[in-house]
């Protein structure tokens, strides 16, 4: 296996990004430490299949981790390793650190710890972080190196992209975006290897916020143009610059030093005010003026006087206003549809639900019509399963995006037991409400998906599995 640097201008390796990850996963990786406890206890105890893999650090090493508690690989490892996809018995481990000279290898090993794809030089996770620092890897792909040239393979070893690349990197924010160079010249694949950009420009930008939403282009010539997420151009590169302002059909470009909103067939909408748009909307630009925040149209016409501290458009021709420290609702004719009192006020376009939380971070759940349907602490909103859960008071309660209140049943339909709240204390009942544990707990979250549940005891925290055993 080569040697490679261990790091190119940063700290040691890794050393931010382990933090990072450690964060994200202290929770997770708490609770199956505490579950590793019980099924120890357990005598008996039927095996479970192993769902997921997570990193396991104990006295100083690194190894892995399966989500029916069983260690997978033993701790021996200097390093955190990185789990690529937790479904997936992938893992890659850096070893032979040298402080010195900045040299580490790399190696990818199975859940036997058996390495594995040991055709390639190096391989690497595809890792990539938004502005808030949020670290993640492409799920799919691993970087690869063969005859000092750069491939991609998936997690079974299949080669998705060919080694005739110079350099492998994601463009950071963007998820399944992949940026690949050769001889100088970059283009772009997605998560599966799939050419979207051919290599032949000298940069290639995001457009937008998310995936999807387009990328922008820069050829030999330092002209800009835009492609979106299927490779078709939208906009041949012939401007000086076009900014990262997201517009689903506008654009604004720098062309002959000047200025201008135009659209996909570049005729141009406006020139007035272009340097103060913060924000292409749906019916004109939302600009800054004297420090104060307005609307104006396509057509050049006010239609929100900049009398505001702050406006985003959050819903088609719906605005979050800002007046002071307080925001509310408005149209594009300042009609008032949500009052001024709230902190922050977002709206979950899956859900299609408006989010207002007040300075006490109590939140009002909002329907099309701006209509509050439910108020309290959002403690999760699930739009993949569907349903939201609100602390009202002391107790928790669930609703679909109707706004209709669910047993806790119908959300965890998999789950044997459930937590409740009597006297202050939180215990768990099965279906028919008997109690199956008793009321001692002075917190308790739901059963996961791996079949335990968290429980808070005299200031400490423990775990309980589906068949209510538990540690002490």
């Amino acid at each position: 296996m080569s040697r490679g640097r261990r790091y190119d201008g940063e700290p040691k390796l890794n050393l931010k990004k382990v933090f990072a990850v450690v964060i994200a996963f202290i929770v997770i990786i708490m609770a199956i430490i505490m579950s590793v406890k019980v099924l120890t206890k357990a005598k008996n105890t039927k095996s479970i299949d192993i769902v997921s893999y997570f990193g396991l650090y104990t006295e100083g090493k690194w190894g892995i981790l399966g989500s029916n508690g069983e260690t997978v690989i033993e701790p021996m490892y200097q390093e955190m390793p990185v789990v690529i996809n937790n479904s997936k018995d992938v893992f890659l481990f850096t070893y032979d650190i040298n402080e010195e000279d900045g040299t580490y290898k790399t190696k990818a090993v199975n859940k036997n710890n058996e390495q594995i794809f040991t055709e390639y030089e190096k391989i690497e996770a595809l890792e990539n972080y938004d502005e808030a620092g949020n670290l993640w890897y492409e799920e799919d792909v691993l970087k690869v190196q063969k005859d000092g040239k750069w491939g991609l393979i998936d997690l079974q070893g299949k080669q998705v992209a060919e080694n005739i690349y110079d350099n492998i990197e994601t463009l950071k924010g963007f998820k399944k975006s992949i940026i690949v160079e050769k001889n100088g010249q970059k283009g772009l694949l997605n998560d599966k290897g799939v050419k979207i950009i051919d290599t032949k420009y000298s940069d290639i930008l995001p457009y937008g916020e998310e995936y999807g939403q387009g990328y922008i282009t820069v050829d030999s010539d330092n002209k800009y143009g835009i492609v979106n997420s299927s490779g078709n151009t939208i906009l041949e590169n012939k401007y000086e610059k076009i900014e990262n302002i997201y517009g689903e059909k506008n654009y604004i470009v720098t062309q002959d030093g000047k200025k201008g909103l135009i659209d996909k067939e570049g005729n141009t909408l406006l020139s007035e005010d272009i340097e103060k748009i913060t924000q292409i909307a749906n019916s004109g630009v939302v600009i800054q003026k004297n420090n104060k925040y307005g609307l104006v149209g396509f057509d050049g016409t006010t239609l929100i006087e900049p009398d505001y501290d702050n406006l985003k458009e959050i819903n088609k021709d719906i605005f979050v206003a800002t007046k002071g420290e307080l925001s509310g609702i408005i149209d594009t004719e300042q009609n008032e549809k949500l009052a001024f009192s709230y902190k922050n006020i977002s709206y979950n376009k899956k859900a299609g639900i408006y989010i207002a939380d007040d300075e006490q971070y109590n939140s009002s759940l909002l329907d099309s019509n701006f209509e509050v349907k439910v108020q309290g602490i959002l403690s999760e909103i699930n739009t993949d399963d569907g349903y939201m859960k609100i602390k009202e008071g002391d107790n928790y309660k669930f609703y679909n995006f109707k706004f209709e209140e669910k047993d806790i049943q119908d959300i965890y339909f998999q789950n044997k037991i459930f937590a409740t709240k009597k006297d202050g204390k939180y215990g768990f009942v099965d279906s028919k409400q008997n109690t199956v544990v008793d009321f001692i707990y002075d917190d308790a979250t739901e059963l996961n998906k791996y079949g335990f549940a968290a429980v808070k005891k005299d200031g400490l925290w423990g775990a309980i599995d589906s068949e209510r055993k538990s540690c002490n």
